[in-house]
């Protein structure tokens, strides 16, 4: 079985999922919630089993469902490593979201405005560790596909391209509105003692 190695700079939730190579795709396809307001999810759940720990370097050596390695060395950011013992379950979650609401014919400046919250686990307590970063914007529809049902978005840093699932919904739009919206990511992690059962999203 082949072992994939990196280094956890942040918190051990970060490396499963990209490691593992199961994050779900951008949020990019909409489904529309009222007239004019459009949301979308996607999530996603990963868990790895700890197989092997080196105390002196911090490193781990986590096995997926399917049987596949991985070597990992955990950073100082990753509180009560001590904490982990072989058996233990890593659970990482995953979730992305993209709520907008259409402006017709809106006058605003294209902006973005970010934001990250988190935490942690308490001392003495398995490792845990969340992440959470939204993005609030206003950006200008720059063109729309009805026959493809997607519409183009201009915001303050980048164009992006998405789907609406609605055609009577999609009617409403037009080039030269404007959408006002918040995409958000989280990120959760959590380390679950040998032979308790993980919780299910």
């Amino acid at each position: 079985m082949r072992i994939r190695t990196a280094i956890l700079t942040a918190a051990l939730a970060l490396l499963p999922l990209a490691a593992a190579a199961q994050q779900p795709a951008t949020a990019e396809a909409l489904t529309a919630v009222g007239p004019g307001h459009f949301a979308g999810v996607v999530e996603a759940q990963v868990t790895l089993v700890v197989e092997a720990i080196d105390p002196a370097s911090r490193g781990l050596v986590l096995r997926d469902d399917k049987g596949e390695k991985m070597a990992i060395i955990a950073s100082d950011a990753v509180k009560n490593f001590a904490q982990i013992k072989v058996g233990d379950q890593v659970i990482a979650s995953y979730t992305q979201g993209l709520d907008i609401t259409l402006v017709k014919d809106g006058k605003a400046l294209r902006e973005r405005v970010e934001s990250t919250s988190g935490g942690s686990a308490k001392p003495g307590e398995k490792p845990a560790a969340q992440v959470v970063n939204e993005v609030a914007f206003i950006a200008d529809v720059t063109a729309v596909d009805r026959k493809k049902q997607v519409i183009t978005l201009r915001g303050a840093t980048k164009t992006v391209k998405l789907k609406i699932k609605d055609p009577e919904q999609l009617k409403l739009i037009n080039k030269g509105d404007q959408v006002e919206g918040v995409y958000a990511q989280a990120l959760a992690v959590s380390v679950v003692p040998a032979g308790s059962k993980a919780k299910k999203k």
